[in-house]
């Protein structure tokens, strides 16, 4: 074979290698709590690409956006997503319904940022006065909604599915604005910005702040994680880069979430809305599976994950 078939030969293999791309497709809800997502999204749709810098010109990141957690376990079991950001109830809601085998978590992304607003008008000022109330949550099985229910189950109420002495309508939470301005709902329980908006354009103010609840967390589909660990430490690893960026530069990361939040909902994001949200917020990559146990025992007590399984393979890291 002559010398320049050859080389030939190597220049078409090189560039056929350059061409193979990876594509990982990663999930977030266009929220300030998913604020490490909607950066990774924002600087992907104009060319700057965070997570792309780190993890190299083989990789291609597409980003879906998601309204509430369960629709974003969906995603992963249907093999539509590859990881996501999350709240932690669907995460534990799927990975218990997989038995273990659909799911991974990678790392804590941010606590707090949820609360229980009522109106402003000081009709509700005493937890007893909640009796015979209707509150809105996000979705039914949410981290929000588990966690109202457990609350009021707490202090003393029956709470069931459909009704009781608290009735809890899971609604999404752009209704939720409009309902609570008419009066139709006593109170919502949900996370930010809507925590904010609910204060700035409807007149709410906050009876209760969730501080150091786990909000947002990042996991993996076992799948992706099996077949590309090396590009799923990757991510870990720049994840954790940002987080440590979101703290040391708040002002800058809260215009690149402001930028964000705008782009996705196609008008602009009040900066008084971002801003009050942002001082309820902690951005942490660290989560521990202590912190999902207590998560479990309190959806067990309000009728969900009646079949919970050990939780160790969750944060294992491992296939």
């Amino acid at each position: 074979m002559k010398p320049i078939f050859l080389l030939l030969l190597l220049v078409l293999g090189v560039g056929l290698a350059r061409a193979e791309k990876v594509t990982l497709r990663v999930g977030y809800f266009p929220n300030i709590t998913h604020a490490q997502g909607v950066i990774g999204s924002h600087s992907t749709r104009e060319k700057q690409g965070w997570f792309e810098q780190r993890l190299g010109p083989d990789v291609v990141i597409q980003w879906y956006a998601f309204n509430a957690g369960p629709s974003a376990m969906e995603a992963i079991f249907a093999g539509s997503i590859d990881l996501t950001y999350v709240g932690p109830n669907p995460a534990l809601n799927a990975f218990i319904r997989s038995q273990g085998e659909e799911i991974r978590v990678l790392a804590g992304a941010t606590l707090g940022g949820a609360a229980l607003v009522v109106p402003g008008d000081g009709r509700i000022t005493a937890v007893n006065q909640f009796k015979g109330r209707r509150v809105a949550t996000p979705q039914l099985g949410n981290t929000q909604d588990v966690a109202a229910r457990a609350w009021f189950k707490q202090h003393g109420f029956k709470v069931t599915m459909t009704g009781g002495d608290v009735l809890v309508l899971p609604t999404p939470n752009p209704e939720q604005l409009s309902l609570f301005q008419q009066g139709k709902f006593d109170a919502v329980w949900t996370v930010e910005p809507w925590v904010s908006r609910l204060e700035l354009e409807a007149g709410g103010r906050v009876f209760l702040e969730q501080t150091d609840a786990v909000t947002t967390v990042l996991v993996s589909s076992v799948k992706f994680l099996r077949t590309h660990p090396d590009l799923v430490n990757k991510f870990k690893a720049a994840h954790q880069e940002l987080t440590v960026w979101l703290n040391e530069h708040p002002a800058e990361a809260r215009a690149k979430v402001r930028a964000g939040l705008s782009a996705e909902m196609k008008r602009e994001m009040s900066e008084a809305i971002v801003t009050s949200a942002w001082r309820r917020l902690q951005f942490s990559d660290q989560v521990t599976q202590k912190q999902f146990e207590v998560l479990v025992t309190e959806a067990q007590g309000v009728g969900f994950l009646r079949n919970a399984i050990p939780l160790d393979r969750l944060f294992s890291g491992q296939p």
